[in-house]
């Protein structure tokens, strides 16, 4: 009995426990339920809140906008109002003024018939004074009036005649003076020294030991620069000092600057001669370019093309009988600019066409034209004015002269070459006889290049190998003998040496 009463208490209380668990759970249930409700009415009072802030604020900018639209539409409306109002004003002008010409229309058409009535009774008055004039005299009116005009006219050609040759008697006291004061002046103002060039230069070491090694084996380092350069080495007994003799500065200063490298290194052997001459060949160039760069700078002269300013450059290892080409180049340029400021003319187009003038002198190739000529070509081709070309091809009156600038280039050219002590024509004989021999040598096929060297004495000809043969040397060398014993002349005699030189290059990579 005890034990049903036991089962049946636990029974009971399971049944009790469970019931009390479910009342836990659907309380908690409950209270999860209301704080989701909470919340969620919580998130749709913010969003509705939000929306509501939205709503107001696209209504404020809407309201904006049509604020702004209907302003803008009113000041549009004000404008066409302002406009109309000017347009009724200026028709109300057009209107007044054309009642104003139609009044003076009226006035003048009286007035004119008033006037005309008046001339009719002029014309009619002069006619019977001139009927009664041409009675008395004897003479028509046509007749009086063309003697009167031929004496009138005799008169004032008298009269010009003497006054014309007064004023040119006058102008060209005055044009003479001005002219030698212009001249006196602007020689003053551009003092220069006197620039004479010289074929040979020396060169300078620091010992006799040097000229060995610059000789080398059985004089094969001397042959090699000559061949390189062009340019006769004369080594003898004056002390610490060698001379390089060619009528080509260009020529002369290469191989200065690479005997100079060569000296300093040390290494001299035919390898190294031809790559140090290339190398100083082209460093020449790059100072050529430069040269022309900064004399343009100097001259203040703007604009110049490129290659003009190299051939600038290359005025400085030119020269104009023995007279340095680019110090003449440039004290022409100063006395043009000189001359144009006191004359009233423009003195930059003056200065570029005086530093232009004879930049025909230049060119290494020298075709057959006269150097303004060529000048002129080349400057052209550049995209040089028409006043600078006419001033360059005209400065030795190749051309007409149409411009103002081209006398005052000729005119400053005379003043810089006509100095006392400015240039040799001897020289200039010397040096083109020089490139006479080179061009009639290289003329022939075959030969790469040529050098005079001994002032002319001999004639060195480099052919060739692959075209050229042993026996073909010896005819070459006879046929440009020859050539020169009949087309040139010359003091002396000249000897031809013809090099034929074999080499075999290859390179291990």
């Amino acid at each position: 009995m005890e034990i049903v009463y036991v089962i049946a208490g636990l029974i009971g209380g399971i049944v009790l426990g469970f019931l009390v668990h479910k009342m836990l759970l659907k309380g908690k249930a409950d209270k999860i339920i209301s704080n989701a409700e909470f919340k969620a009415e919580s998130i749709r009072k913010d969003k509705s809140f939000q929306a509501k802030e939205r709503f107001l604020k696209l209504k404020q900018e809407h309201e904006t906008k049509i604020k702004e639209r209907e302003r803008r539409m009113q000041s549009s409306e004000d404008r066409a109002k302002a406009k109309e109002n000017k347009l009724e004003h200026k028709l109300n002008d057009i209107k007044r003024k054309e009642n104003d010409i139609e009044k003076i229309k009226s006035d003048f058409d009286v007035k004119y018939k008033g006037i005309e009535l008046r001339m009719k009774e002029l014309d009619k008055t002069q006619e019977k004074r001139v009927n009664e004039l041409s009675k008395i005299s004897g003479m028509s009116a046509e007749d009086a009036k063309e003697s009167l005009m031929t004496a009138l006219v005799d008169e004032a050609k008298t009269a010009a005649m003497a006054q014309i040759k007064e004023i040119t008697e006058e102008a060209k006291l005055n044009a003479n003076k001005e002219a030698r004061k212009i001249v006196i002046q602007s020689i003053q103002r551009v003092a220069t020294e006197q620039a004479i060039e010289n074929a040979v230069s020396v060169f300078n070491i620091d010992s006799d030991e040097v000229k060995g090694r610059i000789i080398g084996r059985e004089g094969r380092n001397i042959r090699a620069l000559e061949a390189a350069t062009g340019v006769e080495i004369i080594v003898d007994d004056t002390p610490e000092a060698i001379m390089l003799s060619c009528f080509d500065p260009v020529r002369r200063e290469i191989a200065r600057l690479a005997l100079h490298q060569l000296v300093t290194d040390g290494r001299i052997h035919p390898a190294r001669i031809e790559e140090i001459v290339a190398k100083t060949r082209k460093q020449l160039d790059e100072e050529i370019a430069e040269t022309g760069k900064r004399t343009c700078i100097d001259l203040g002269i703007h604009g110049l093309h490129p290659e003009l300013m190299k051939m600038v450059g290359r005025m400085k290892y030119r020269s104009s009988y023995g007279q340095n080409l680019l110090k003449h180049s440039r004290e022409v340029a100063n006395l043009c600019a000189t001359m144009a400021s006191e004359l009233g003319l423009n003195p930059k187009i003056a200065k570029r066409a005086g530093l232009l003038h004879d930049i025909g002198k230049v060119p290494e190739d020298e075709p057959e034209l006269p150097h303004a000529i060529l000048g002129m070509k080349i400057a052209e081709k550049f995209g040089e004015k028409p006043d600078v070309l006419n001033a360059i091809g005209a400065h030795h009156d190749e051309i007409e002269m149409t411009t103002l600038i081209s006398p005052l280039v000729q005119v400053c050219d005379a003043v810089s070459g006509a100095r006392p002590g400015a240039r040799r024509e001897i020289v200039e004989a010397y040096i083109k006889r020089i490139k006479d021999l080179e061009s009639l040598a290289i003329s022939f096929d075959g030969v790469a290049s040529a050098y005079a060297i001994q002032a002319g004495r001999e004639l060195r000809v480099m052919v060739e190998s692959e075209r050229v043969s042993d026996k073909r040397a010896e005819e070459l060398s006879f046929q440009i003998s020859e050539k020169i014993q009949t087309e040139m002349t010359y003091p002396g005699q000249v000897r031809i040496t013809v090099i034929r030189e074999k080499r075999a290059v290859n390179y291990a990579k």
